[in-house]
């Protein structure tokens, strides 16, 4: 079976480049031996912050790449857990892989360790470190 995640932007940002030790997971998503899980609400934070931090092409390629694939899994969230009190903002990744049957998110974001104490419902979280060491 095919792993499904979730990928918070700053994790995003970090595997595009073609130098990153963390592109293998880019990789792995462009060659279909991952899926990626996303809400409308998370790819607009992925394009505004693309757009923000690379050039207005490179953003809209990688865009296009993304909705474009067949291993781009769209989740509208049925349910709005709010586990993550310290940034709301962060809900969403939590809602779409609750709602997306994600085994896990990759962020580096500190305010995602909240989840490693919550037993239901539980979501799983890798740093990026850990993640390419699957």
């Amino acid at each position: 079976m095919m792993r499904r995640i979730v990928i918070d932007t700053n994790c995003l940002l970090a595997v595009l480049p073609s130098q990153s030790p963390y592109h293998g997971l880019w990789m792995d998503f462009i060659e279909s031996r991952l899926e990626l899980c996303v809400s409308n609400e998370i790819l607009s934070e992925y394009e505004e912050s693309l757009s923000e931090k690379t050039r207005p092409e490179f953003a809209e390629a990688i865009i296009k790449t993304l909705i474009n694939r067949r291993n781009l899994v769209r989740v509208t969230p049925t349910w709005r857990f709010g586990l993550i009190d310290a940034d709301p903002d962060d809900n969403k990744f939590v809602d779409c892989a609750i709602c997306g049957r994600a085994e896990l998110i990759v962020s580096n974001d500190k305010h995602f360790d909240i989840l490693k104490t919550i037993d239901f419902p539980y979501v799983r979280v890798l740093k990026l470190q850990e993640y390419v060491l699957l």
